[in-house]
């Protein structure tokens, strides 16, 4: 650490980085230093994909779902503005959204780099919804990085050279002179001065164009160094505002008693006027689907909520289940097209029950809506979108909805829809005043959206060691992508590498989803069934259930063709990188190592966002294990130790890279074992964290390591998703080779029910009166 603290301190001067490459940012118009640079396609090596795969190449190998985010975004500029301020600071309203992934603190590294200027001097916001910026604004498939990296640095490179040629006039020197350090310009002579007091005359009175030369990442102080998050302390002293703990006045709590059923709606309100004469009550107010009341604090409104009287017409799914799904899934399963004729052949068929991806903070959303105008805070990934379906809904033209962007509290796909916010803004639009809603638990599980069902069927043949067709066939209920990605598939269709006229999701499989290995004939083919579920792409989409299913195949190749699955995985890699992945994790878990009888070792191995990953886990499926006892929660077999290597091209900061990879595993470790929703009579059992069994800690492996590799590029890759696969697929070979019984259903434990369901009416139980009886 000291070494890194002297390193970020050494001046760098004005003319360093000759011949390196140039790229383009503007001085805009402001009362301080204030410099935009063109967004979307890499600034520097355009819009080819960024990486050579052999042929026959699969889409995504050429050209992914990031690419196709930064192909649409390149129309817009002006996206990134640095600003430097007079009080020495700098600030970026990032058009991105911070739920917990990281991604301000990397930002504020790329400023601190480029400027030569003390992290904790740069403020990073969110910024609020700009429709100029057309598909520039939405977070997610772990493309944030991967399109803000060369921006930011440049408009943060170019704002320091205007500094030093602001302070090279005023001194009557050559800007070649001088240079700079921790936020000062200085010249050999003694003079200097601190950027803020040259933030005013650096400033520009009309968009200047000028070329900038970014650092060599040999010179990088901040960039590569391991930096904890820049809102660390005010997370762990409780200062951080989430969503949930803005507060604007007048803005009183609110909730919504729901219907039975998914989607069901209101016919008759039999009391509303006998609850809205409850204590603390202020108003009532029907909706589509369900039934809103207002009140002074939030128990007053879960009272009455709780005391309406409701009858509710049908939802979209009534008699929906698990085992109804699931027959429609295998009867549209497309067919295999290559016949086993001389040759040996494995099939499967593997199915993945619906998941839940509500974050740890309850949905919630502002909105002050008025007669002209209207205003929203809530937690948005595409808020362009939510600004423009908002003021479609209220009547009102789309300048006059201010959308605020504040950060939540976790997402995993979840806030890429904006239903909680339209629905605030509709609940304040009847009842003519601001409200602070919220959704309960029970709201997220069962009214929210859900992780579709979805089934993966595999054909592999082979024959004298070598494997010579790979057909998967994945089924699902179908993903609703209408809260922007359809939008940017639309915009860019023609520039694409998917053949026909494939839906929006069939696009995005095939933007994701490719094979490593060398496996002959290989086609990955998707079908959807339109359900009318609520669904939503959950974090990593559907990487987590096609490299789970690909990658237990693989182990059963291994096994029939008489070799070790970390050998023959190397043997059939095409990708360097992953083999690089593969050996590291192999060497550091310690592989092949003797475990005792129903313990043993998994690995899974993923590609995509431009990166790789390899997770090696222990599992331990003894009695012992697997019986054992724990309070109000759902055991079964538990990983004792997992490992994660990964390739992220160029870690920004590998601290947060690592914890981006823990929280992948955890993710993939509840897909495998423990987290489902049981779908009966069109809604999900679950109702709160309590029956929904995401990773415990009593589940949660007591050794858990990340290695991050060295750099293999001058570019980030996505990583917030990027691990999820792996570890899931790591953890389902592991139990399949500890058991020996290939597992088909997940999660492991998906048959069971181990929790009473909470009633479906009144839709929101009441809360527990003494929170003892349920602390541990």
């Amino acid at each position: 650490m000291a070494q890194e603290e002297h390193a970020a301190s050494s001046p760098r001067s004005a003319h360093e980085g000759v011949g390196r490459r140039r790229v383009l940012a503007y001085i805009l118009a402001a009362p301080t230093l204030a410099v935009g640079v063109r967004v979307g396609l890499d600034a520097v090596d355009g819009p080819t994909a960024e990486a050579a795969v052999p042929s026959p190449p699969q889409p995504e190998e050429l050209f992914d779902l990031g690419d196709m985010q930064n192909l649409a975004a390149a129309p817009t500029s002006g996206l990134i503005t640095v600003r430097v301020h007079t009080d020495g600071t700098a600030s970026l309203a990032v058009p991105r959204a911070e739920v917990g992934q990281g991604m301000t603190t990397a930002v504020a590294m790329m400023v601190a780099e480029e400027l030569d200027l003390p992290l904790d001097k740069v403020r990073i916001s969110l910024a609020d919804a700009r429709p100029e910026l057309l598909m520039n604004q939405l977070t997610g498939g772990s493309n944030s990085m991967r399109s803000v990296y060369l921006p930011v640095r440049t408009a943060a490179a170019a704002a320091r050279q205007r500094l030093i040629s602001t302070a090279a006039r005023q001194w009557h020197v050559e800007p070649s002179e001088l240079t700079t350090r921790d936020g000062v310009v200085a010249h050999g002579s003694g003079k200097s001065a601190t950027y803020g007091s040259l933030a005013e005359a650096a400033a520009g009175a009309a968009v200047l164009p000028v070329g900038v030369r970014l650092k060599d990442r040999s010179d990088f102080t901040v960039l590569g160094t391991s930096r904890n998050r820049i809102d660390a302390l005010a997370a762990v002293t409780g200062r951080k505002t989430f969503g949930m703990d803005h507060q604007v006045p007048g803005a009183k709590p609110t909730m919504v008693r729901r219907p039975p059923t998914v989607n069901g709606t209101v016919e008759t309100v039999h009391n509303a006027d006998a609850v809205r004469l409850m204590p603390g009550i202020t108003d009532v107010a029907t909706l589509r689907h369900g039934v809103a009341v207002r009140g002074e604090t939030f128990g007053q409104c879960i009272d009455a909520l709780r005391a309406l009287e409701v009858t509710w017409g049908p939802g979209t799914v009534d008699g929906e289940s698990d085992d109804t799904v699931l027959r429609r899934l295998k009867s549209a399963a497309l067919p295999m097209a290559i016949p086993p004729l001389l040759t040996k052949k494995i099939d499967a068929e593997f199915t993945f029950a619906f998941a839940s991806n509500s974050p740890l903070e309850p949905d919630n959303a502002i909105a002050d809506v008025r007669a002209d105008r209207a205003e929203i805070w809530a937690s948005l990934k595409v808020p362009i979108v939510a600004q423009r379906e908002i003021a479609d809904r209220l009547g009102l033209p789309q300048k006059a909805v201010t959308v605020h962007v504040v950060e939540g509290g976790g997402s995993f796909g979840r806030h890429l829809f904006h239903d909680v916010a339209a629905e605030a803004a509709e609940i304040s639009q009847k009842m003519g005043k601001p409200v602070k809603l919220s959704w309960s638990r029970t709201d997220n599980f069962r009214q929210g959206r859900t992780h579709p069902m979805c089934i993966s069927r595999v054909r592999a043949t082979y024959a004298l060691g070598q494997v010579l067709s790979y057909e998967q066939r994945h089924t699902g209920a179908a993903t609703d992508f209408g809260h922007g990605l359809g939008e940017m598939i639309t915009s860019t269709a023609a520039k694409l590498p998917v053949v026909g006229n494939p839906t929006f999701a069939e696009t995005i499989f095939q933007l994701t989803q490719s094979t490593p290995y060398d496996f002959g004939v290989t086609t990955q083919l998707l079908n959807e069934v339109p359900l009318k579920f609520n669904t939503g792409s959950m974090r990593n989409i559907y990487s987590p259930n096609v490299a789970c299913a690909r990658e237990l195949m693989v182990d059963q190749l291994a096994d029939r063709m008489g070799k070790d699955p970390v050998a023959f995985r190397r043997e059939f890699l095409k990708d360097t990188r992953l083999r690089a992945v593969l050996d590291k994790a192999a060497e550091v878990g310690g592989w092949g190592r003797s475990l005792p009888a129903g313990m043993a070792q998994g690995i899974g191995l993923h590609a995509e966002y431009r990166g790789a990953v390899a997770t090696l886990v222990e599992i331990d499926c003894r009695p012992e294990t697997v019986n054992r006892k724990v309070r109000d929660g759902v055991t079964g077999p538990r990983v004792t130790k997992a490992l994660m290597v990964v390739d992220a091209g160029f870690p920004i900061n590998p601290r947060g890279l690592e914890a981006q990879m823990m929280g992948c595993f955890n993710d993939g470790l509840a897909l495998a074992l423990t987290s489902s929703l049981h779908i009966k009579d069109g809604i999900p059992l679950e109702g709160s964290w309590d029956n929904y069994f995401y990773t415990r800690q009593w589940n949660t492996p007591p050794d858990l390591r990340v290695v991050v590799m060295p750099s293999t590029g001058d570019k980030p890759s996505g990583a917030g998703e990027l691990g999820v696969a792996p570890a899931f697929a790591a953890i389902a070979c592991a139990y399949a080779r500890a058991t020996g019984r290939l597992p088909t259903s997940f999660p492991i434990n998906h048959g069971t029910l181990a929790f009473e369901p909470l009633p479906l009416e009144p839709s929101t139980p009441q809360s527990p009166t003494d929170g003892l009886d349920r602390a541990f």
